[in-house]
């Protein structure tokens, strides 16, 4: 299921002196209620560049991370004993819940027979088949993140057309993958994205970005029979939810076929919209298909789908070292632990009665965020797709990457953010995404829901 509201558009402002102050009261909260993380993260910094294991882990909220001591369900619990409705879920990576029985059972009997011995088990056939159900790609290989499936998939892409370019959306996100960090300048040109950190050569030239649900910067990107591929997310989700318009996807898929160009879909996010992801829900016809996070229940694993037209193209190239130094697969990818994780997720925890419970609960969410943004006259707006849920600042759900990263106001989610996590409920620190698991409760959505009427309130100045 996919939905957006447009219930913006009468206009009250934000007192910005007002959420100043407001944010100051929440870190002064966040730092008294969290001494031993604090304490952690201040230690943390003399032997982890910035206090954390990966930089994006500074976002949260607070000045400094919550340190967590666990996790089950849709629990965590840290280390100053505070619990957290967690709606983040590793941002996606945890979808299927923290530790689910079903993983962690097959896991624990994997660790006992090995975890990586350069060759395939059963549970890798398992996983295999039921991803080729899913999402309708005849082959797959596995690899250790989606980042990794989304690097192989533009080489094979590459390799097989004989073609060089790429093309992305603006804004896009498939992973720290060189040739996604592109955006589309004003005057057309593509350019490296703001912030991109030491490209390997200038993304100009190696994409070509045009905007999410344009039609006709995409044919002109693609006219002149150059481009190997289109990599796309099915709808856009890293700078809220982006879906795609009346037609969008049926123009992508005739366009690509026209110019000989192959089309990669990317459901690393997108899963959320069901058993098989958007491509099973919308009928989508990819050439090669792309997944991570959770899969594994949050082991590290990515795989990588093509259709037995591409697979026939792939064996059918000479010369070419797909088994060693040709820049596809690692040592780690399908390995045995890995393979385990993926088929108890699949066959066990992501199930589609799981999903239709999931995204039922996030349909009511959606209205009960919508009823708030509406009855306080906020030109805000929420989308859902399938189990994931995201709110935004401006009147109308963007329709392109570029216009979802002009809305973002940093002030506004950092408040938002820090006031729900010291009311025990934690939503992702890049955006305002909020996540359904087969864990997740009623209790849990309306722990979202009285916290977030009573930020907005607050900020609006409300008895």
């Amino acid at each position: 299921m996919s939905s957006s509201a447009n219930i913006g558009g009468m206009g009250r402002s934000i007192d910005r002196e007002r959420l100043r102050r407001l944010h100051a009261r929440e870190l002064a909260a966040f730092a008294d209620a969290h001494p031993r993380s604090r304490a952690l993260h201040e230690r943390a910094r003399g032997s982890m560049l910035g206090g954390v294991p990966m930089p994006w882990m500074a976002r949260w909220p607070g000045g400094f991370p919550v340190y967590a001591a666990g996790a089950t369900g849709s629990r965590i619990v840290d280390v100053d004993g505070h619990a957290y409705v967690d709606l983040c879920l590793g941002d996606t990576g945890a979808m299927g819940g923290h530790s689910p029985a079903a993983m962690v059972e097959a896991v624990r009997a994997q660790v006992g027979r090995g975890t990586t011995m350069m060759l395939p088990t059963e549970d890798s056939v398992g996983a295999a088949e039921n991803l080729a159900h899913r999402f309708g790609m005849r082959y797959w290989q596995f690899t250790l993140s989606a980042t990794d499936a989304n690097r192989a998939a533009l080489r094979l892409a590459r390799q097989i057309t004989g073609r060089r370019p790429v093309i992305v959306h603006s804004y896009c996100y498939h992973g720290t993958v060189d040739e996604t960090f592109a955006v589309r300048a004003p005057d057309g040109a593509t350019r490296s994205r703001e912030g991109n950190v030491g490209p390997a050569v200038d993304p100009a030239t190696t994409t070509r970005a045009v905007e999410f649900n344009d039609v006709g910067q995409l044919a002109a990107a693609l006219a002149d029979d150059a481009v190997a591929c289109v990599i796309a997310e099915p709808a856009l989700t890293n700078m809220g939810i982006v879906l795609p318009e009346p037609g969008y996807h049926e123009a992508l898929r005739s366009l690509t076929r026209r110019h000989g160009t192959l089309l990669i879909i990317d459901e690393t996010h997108t899963f959320s919209a069901g058993h098989g992801g958007c491509t099973r829900a919308w009928g989508l016809e990819p050439d090669l298909l792309t997944i991570g996070k959770s899969i594994g229940g949050g082991v590290p694993c990515g795989a990588l789908g093509m259709s037995a037209e591409v697979g026939r193209r792939i064996a059918a190239q000479e010369g070419v070292d797909y088994e060693d130094t040709g820049g596809v697969g690692g040592t780690l990818a399908g390995n045995a632990l890995s393979a385990a994780a993926m088929r108890a997720t699949l066959e066990g925890v992501l199930t589609e009665p799981a999903f239709e419970r999931m995204i039922a609960l996030a349909g009511d969410l959606r209205r009960s965020i919508a009823h708030t943004i509406e009855t306080r006259r906020l030109p805000w707006n929420v989308v859902q797709l399938g189990c994931r849920v995201e709110y935004g600042f401006s009147p109308s759900p963007p329709r392109n990457g570029t216009t979802a990263k002009a809305a973002a106001d940093r002030d506004l989610e950092a408040y938002l953010h820090l006031h729900l996590l010291n009311r025990g409920v934690l939503i992702t620190p890049f955006h305002n995404m909020v996540l359904m698991s087969p864990s997740t409760t009623a209790a849990d959505v309306a722990a979202h829901d009285r916290s977030f009427t009573a930020a907005v309130d607050e900020l609006l100045g409300a008895d």
